[in-house]
């Protein structure tokens, strides 16, 4: 059965859908979320987060990895095949602290992981910052290079890739480029002055910042995303320091 999504978001207060297995958990980040403003919804599984979405777009998805019938990796790859939810952030929740798990999770398309046993100061510090980013849009990223050069007010040229910010659009050529706003902002860093070198650290400032903890392969697994996606040609990286896009 197609699935229709409810595509308008009602945004009184940020609004975050628990979707986990355990009835504990679920109770326990609603009540403590709940107390710090947000608005909350709850589901038990994959299928009922989709179901939950058809009734109301969420800012944020808490998603725990590991659960009966449609698991969390199911539940994003079906979330990030509709565009309509390019910008809901989802932080999955995993028991496994391996890298290959917290590897998967980023690869199709989450925005950050949390471990089990969660500490809620430190779940409610990232929850904020990422929201907070998200409301930026990315507007940290403002200084461009006399190598770059703005096409029109949302729009950024370098090489042959033209970078709309309110589309979320790469363009080169005809062709379209969609990408999942991580990968964006990280791009339309590295193309805001072509040819530096970004360390990790300002990279995680600018598209992570700094308050939120993000595993050590976070920038290796976006860049790799945006190497397949955009060809081989784009990106240089500089051992032990950072990435760079060649103008």
């Amino acid at each position: 059965m197609k699935r229709i999504f409810f595509s308008e978001r009602a945004k009184p207060k940020p609004y975050i859908l628990i979707v986990d297995d355990e009835k504990d958990i679920r109770e326990f980040l609603g009540y403590s979320l709940r107390r710090e403003g947000f608005e909350v919804g709850l589901a038990s599984n994959g299928e009922e987060g989709l179901d939950a979405l058809e009734i109301r777009k969420p800012d944020l998805i808490l998603l725990d990895i590991m659960m009966p019938g449609m698991d969390g990796v199911e539940m994003c790859r079906v979330l990030r095949s509709h565009q309509n939810f390019d910008d809901v952030l989802v932080v999955f929740l995993t028991a496994r602290d391996e890298e290959r798990t917290q590897i998967k999770a980023l690869d199709i398309g989450g925005d950050d992981y949390i471990t089990k046993p969660i500490r809620l100061k430190v779940l409610l510090s990232r929850l904020k910052a990422l929201l907070r980013r998200q409301k930026q849009g990315g507007e940290s990223i403002d200084s461009l290079s006399a190598n770059a050069h703005r096409t029109a007010d949302a729009r950024l040229a370098v090489a042959d890739l033209v970078i709309d910010k309110e589309k979320m659009l790469i363009l080169r050529g005809k062709e379209k480029i969609s990408l999942p706003k991580k990968e964006f902002e990280l791009l339309r860093l590295l193309a805001s002055k072509p040819g530096k070198v970004f360390t990790r650290e300002e990279i995680f400032a600018s598209v992570w910042e700094s308050d939120v903890i993000v595993g050590a392969r976070t920038i290796d697994v976006h860049i790799r995303k945006l190497r397949a996606k955009l060809g081989e040609g784009y990106i240089k990286t500089v051992k032990g320091v950072g990435y760079s896009l060649e103008g």
